[in-house]
């Protein structure tokens, strides 16, 4: 049965998980949703958003985030706290697709009212997060969840966008993978409020914790915020060490809370949000433009007849003028 907007928004509202999955599509692929009625959702959400902490959860694949994240999720669940997780996957450069493997990890929580576990992907977004993710925050937030944590791939120095969405930045090492080169990645080792070194109950885990305690010292890392980074030492699977870890994450939120950034976050999230979607739908309408593009210039360029600098300046004045 086709809903309108206004009952997916009250059944969503409601706890229909149906419902709610119908809406997070329509947020999700704004290209495919009607102008009017994609506006309309976000206006009503956006009424009552403001007030989820969002986690973002960093690092090289392999290091553990999501079952790191399944039991952070475990801890809120006990204590009360609706859970919204967005997984982020890179997607392939061919098919644009991505394989959720994430979400499988998270399985133990696919019967919990209070989780909802949405997977997305980059879909060739730069900086590790495509528009869709920041759309799903708003989205979650105005559902009222309380904490949304944000799952990507911290795979190099530019994926780092995760810091524009989230009030808490948790960055994700293990021992015995190349740690120096670890520490080096400097994008990644700039962005973190927390970093945890997880699967810990290996031999090699207290050298990359001195590490990195030795660098925040020495330099004096301070966040974005004036917060002192914290270091936390996991084993997502044994269970050691998570109550710390999200002990830690509390602590952060409440000196956000105190200071401002909380809400400073919320706002910079949302002007993010904003220049992301400018992008996406410019490039959108540069890629159908070079679809239909003059088939006489393109064979011109084949042959080397024009060269492609030349030919660019003539394709931008082309679409300027149109």
């Amino acid at each position: 049965m086709r809903m309108s907007p206004e009952e997916l928004l009250k059944r969503s509202f409601e706890g229909d998980l149906i419902a709610l999955s119908r809406l997070l599509t329509l947020i999700e692929f704004p290209a495919e949703t009607d102008p009017e009625i994609f506006s309309f959702i976000m206006r009503e959400l956006m009424k009552r958003s403001g007030n989820a902490h969002v986690i973002g959860v960093t690092g090289n694949p392999g290091v553990g985030k999501s079952t790191l994240i399944s039991k952070i999720i475990s801890i809120y669940r006990e204590k009360g706290s609706r859970v919204a997780v967005v997984s982020v996957d890179p997607s392939s450069p061919f098919s644009k697709g991505s394989f959720m493997g994430n979400r499988i990890r998270m399985q133990q929580h696919s019967q919990d009212p209070g989780v909802f576990i949405r997977s997305t992907a980059t879909r060739g977004a730069k900086g590790g997060l495509g528009i869709g993710t920041t759309l799903l925050i708003e989205a979650f937030d105005g559902l009222g969840f309380d904490k949304i944590i944000i799952e990507s791939v911290g795979a190099g120095q530019i994926d780092v966008d995760i810091q524009n969405v989230s009030h808490t930045t948790i960055n994700v090492l293990i021992p015995g993978a190349g740690d120096e080169i670890q520490l080096l990645k400097a994008g990644l080792m700039e962005i973190g409020d927390i970093y945890v070194v997880n699967k810990s109950d290996k031999p090699e885990a207290e050298i990359i914790y001195k590490q990195l305690q030795e660098l925040f010292e020495s330099e004096n890392i301070e966040s974005r915020t004036g917060w002192r980074p914290r270091i936390y030492k996991t084993s997502a699977v044994m269970g050691w060490g998570v109550e710390e870890l999200t002990s830690g994450i509390e602590d952060h939120k409440k000196y956000l809370l105190e200071n401002g950034g909380f809400k400073e976050i919320i706002r910079r999230r949302r002007v993010y949000s904003t220049k992301q979607y400018v992008k996406y739908i410019i490039e959108n309408y540069i890629e159908r433009y070079l679809d239909r593009v003059d088939k006489d210039l393109l064979e011109k360029i084949s042959m080397g007849s024009i060269d492609p600098f030349t030919a660019s300046l003539e394709l931008v004045k082309k679409l300027i003028t149109k």
